[in-house]
């Protein structure tokens, strides 16, 4: 894994590292995946918007579903446990640990990686202009924790959250 204090090629010696986590989830009644959205500040929720209407119907080979309630901050794949995104969320304090927690690039996106106690990995975007926070479930993950789904992810993050700095 690569540290998060090395940047790629062509972001500014000052690009703020973009954290997007994805929260703990579960089915409504109706069928929807229940996520609390973010309460990013408008230029991040543009950016979000933007993301939303470029994330893949299929994840994981999950298909995409409706959350509740209904967002274009946050998406699902899956029954439950769904991968789950929630963009705009809040820089992750363990960004502010010294040294920063290794992080690792996955087409070009830079992510921080955190397994969860219910062995679930949450990862967050970095380097971009706005967090955006994915949860793998372990049935997704995997007991070693692969975050290959990211994958599926990058192409939209790129095309939409620039890279940049985010405080």
């Amino acid at each position: 894994m690569k540290s998060l204090l090395r940047r790629p090629s062509g972001v500014p010696a000052l690009a703020v590292v973009l954290l997007c986590a994805g929260a703990t989830a579960c089915s409504s009644p109706d069928g929807r995946t229940a996520l609390t959205p973010p309460s990013p500040p408008a230029k991040q929720a543009a950016l979000c918007r933007a993301l939303h209407q470029e994330l893949p119907r299929t994840l994981a080979g999950k298909p995409l579903r409706d959350t509740e309630p209904a967002s274009e901050l946050t998406a699902a794949w899956g029954d439950d446990p769904a991968v789950t995104l929630r963009c705009g969320v809040p820089r992750p304090k363990l960004l502010d640990h010294r040294p920063p927690p290794d992080g690792m690039y996955i087409d070009d996106v830079g992510w921080l990686p955190e397994k969860q106690p219910d062995g679930s990995v949450r990862c967050t975007t970095v380097l971009r202009e706005a967090y955006v926070e994915v949860t793998l479930p372990k049935e997704v993950a995997g007991a070693a924790g692969d975050v290959s789904a990211l994958t599926g992810l990058a192409g939209a993050v790129k095309k939409t959250v620039p890279e940049g700095y985010v405080r």
